[in-house]
């Protein structure tokens, strides 16, 4: 997993690239708060383009950077737009996530 963070003028990007799951997905959840911080003045774009996988824990942090920060997310395939509706949905529908 690679997460970076491109700050620009008028918005910010969190990228995450790579597979989110077990250790990584606890990691992201343990430093997406403090890469965001420098940033909470502008619009926050996360960036999930080079997503790969994402196992429960991975969705539940992408879910939580959405609703905690309002998020766009940036998605470009099938794959990865299926991580961005995930992140964006208001309600679990998998049940192995209940």
């Amino acid at each position: 997993m690679r997460i970076s963070m491109n700050d620009e003028a008028g918005v910010a990007t969190l990228k995450v690239e790579g597979r989110v799951a077990g250790p990584w997905a606890t990691e992201l959840g343990r430093t997406w708060p403090d890469l965001c911080a420098p940033a909470r003045q502008k619009r926050l774009r996360l960036d999930i383009r080079g997503l790969t996988f994402a196992d429960q824990k991975g969705n539940q942090i992408l879910r939580e950077i959405v609703r905690t920060t309002g998020a766009e997310v940036v998605a470009d395939s099938p794959l990865t737009q299926y991580f961005a509706n995930r992140a964006a949905a208001d309600t679990i529908a998998d049940p192995e996530e209940k």
